[in-house]
Order: structure tokens, then sequence, then C-alpha cells
């Protein structure tokens, strides 16, 4: 019996249902068909009880589905430890991370690290103006970067953590005084263009457009880098929204950050470029997947002036 087989036996053993199995699988019912049709004249006995109702296995077919069950559970771990020794052999992903989201990514790393010995995470910075360009010249295996992502070529992987935003605002900022934003006062000031190489799409989810009430929100001055927009924040010359560890980890002179109560946390997740998958970005995908979100506590953005 091959793989494939075995795979159409154990999903109709469960679904119960030649249509749902099919579907699941991306075959045609009639492959389903076929499939348990030949096994059951191999094997010179019913597996399974058909009526125009229902579908039900047989005492035989119980006993199968347990013993292939088994055997594909065993495949399919000794596949996974071949695999991680494979990583074993000192594979050091690149992965693209805004400012200080590192720090926040330890508790990913650290049992990547563990479950494939001598493999290991190289942290590269990536920038709002150029969110996804590493990934598509090589320079980086995999990026962590806020949803959605829409991008044909990417691949987009588990969520890594879930946060707020904050405003940047100067310290002199009529804003700064009230201690707190909303997506409303963005219309009254002026955010930040990050450029043409940033999807408006990707952009507009971390700085929208318009504000709830449909006001739009002015752009402009450009800004590339995350220094780049502190810099013209702390100028007086626009306010900027910025997730909120970037009020953790960085204190400004001149700069506060407020936080954001109305605007939806953002969610950020492992992307890479379709055509490199690979093993080891397999196995961090897996990692943060098993691991689940990280949230970010909320408390971390609270006012902070530099």
């Amino acid at each position: 019996m091959e793989i494939r087989e075995i795979e159409i036996f154990l999903t109709l053993a469960e679904e119960l249902h030649f249509g749902r199995t099919a579907e699941r699988l991306h075959v045609s019912q009639a492959r389903v068909s076929q499939a348990i049709s030949r096994q059951e004249r191999r094997i010179g006995v019913a597996l399974f009880d058909r009526t125009s109702r229902r579908v039900s296995l047989t005492p035989v077919g119980r006993r199968l589905r347990e013993d292939l069950q088994k055997a594909l559970d065993l495949l399919r771990d000794g596949l996974a430890r071949a695999e991680a020794a494979g990583l074993g052999a000192g594979q050091t992903l690149r992965l693209g991370v805004f400012g200080h989201a590192g720090y926040e990514l330890r508790p990913l790393v650290d049992v990547f690290r563990t479950r494939y010995p001598g493999s290991d995470v190289q942290f590269n910075e990536i920038t709002g103006g150029h969110p996804f360009t590493a990934l598509r010249t090589g320079d980086n295996d995999v990026n962590v970067v806020w949803l959605p992502v829409a991008e044909p070529d990417l691949t987009v992987g588990p969520t890594v953590y879930v946060g707020g935003r904050v405003l940047a605002v100067s310290a002199d900022h009529p804003l700064a005084e009230r201690g707190t934003a909303s997506l409303e006062d963005l219309a009254d000031y002026h955010v930040v263009d990050l450029g043409p190489d940033a999807p408006e799409y990707w952009v507009a989810s971390m700085v929208p457009t318009r504000t709830p009430s449909g006001r739009r929100i002015p752009r402009g001055p450009a800004a590339r880098t995350f220094h780049e927009i502190l810099s013209l924040v702390a100028t007086g010359r626009c306010v900027h929204p910025l997730g909120e560890i970037a009020a953790r980890y960085n204190s400004p002179p001149g700069i506060v950050f407020l936080p954001m109560p109305d605007a939806p946390d953002l969610h950020w997740a492992l992307t890479w470029r379709s055509t490199a998958d690979s093993a080891a970005i397999r196995a961090l995908a897996q990692t943060a997947a098993d691991l689940g979100p990280i949230s970010l506590d909320r408390s971390s953005a609270a006012p902070v002036a530099g």
C-alpha cells in the first residue's frame, strides 16, 4: 500500500465522508473511491460499510486504522528526527526584525536552539521603508513583519507576537500633555510617508489613510528608517504610530510615546520567500506555531518621555 493510499484511508476513516475526504486531500472523489476499492480488493474484505446516507468502518477497517496510524506516526517521527539531525549541522537563519523586536523573540529562539542543537538565529534589522527587500534579495531568510502581508511571492507563517500601538510625538506637542492619543487625532497632524517600496495596504494597516470618522490623514515628510522617523518627530514636523515595542526599548530625548487604546492590536508573523523554503525555515515556523504568539504587556505602552 502506497503512502498516498494510506493517507486516503486514514482521512476517510476520520471524516467518514467521501466528499470531505476528497476536499481535504485536494483530490477527486473518484480518486478516493478507487483507492479504497483497490485496498479492499487487495485485502479481500470490506473496510467500510457504505449506504446512501452514511459511511462507517467495519471491524477490520477499525483494526487497520489503528495499525496504519501507528505506522504512519513512526514514519513521520523518523523523518522529523532525520530533519532535526540535518538542522544540527550549524545552520544559522537570518531573521529580519524591526528595531529591538529581537528581544521579544528570545523565548522562540531559545526553544528553537534547544530543539535543533547547532542551529542558530542571527538578527538583522529591517525598516518600514523596505519591509520585504531583504527577503527578495536573499539577505534575510525570514522577516518578522506586521500583518497583513499579501505578496504573491511570499509565504506568511505563524504569528509570533501581538501588541498594540503607540503614537510618537515631540515632548512639547499638545498631545503630550494629554497623555494618550487616538486614531482620530491623526487627521490633525502629518504622519511619515514611508515611500514606494512599502506596499500601501501594508502601511495603512499601521498608519491608516483615514480616521474612523472618515477624515483624511495627511502624509509627509518622507522617512525610510526608524531613526529617520524619530528625528522628524523630535523636531515637531510630524507624529507617527509605531508598535508599542518602540516605547519599551527606546527613550530618545525630546520624544514621548503615547498609548493608542482605540487602535486594533497588531499581529506580527514570520514571512519568507516561497521559493526559498527550507527545512530550517519550516522548523522555526513549527516552533513558533507550537509556542503560540507572545502577548506584549500593554503596561509597557504607558506614556514614556525621552
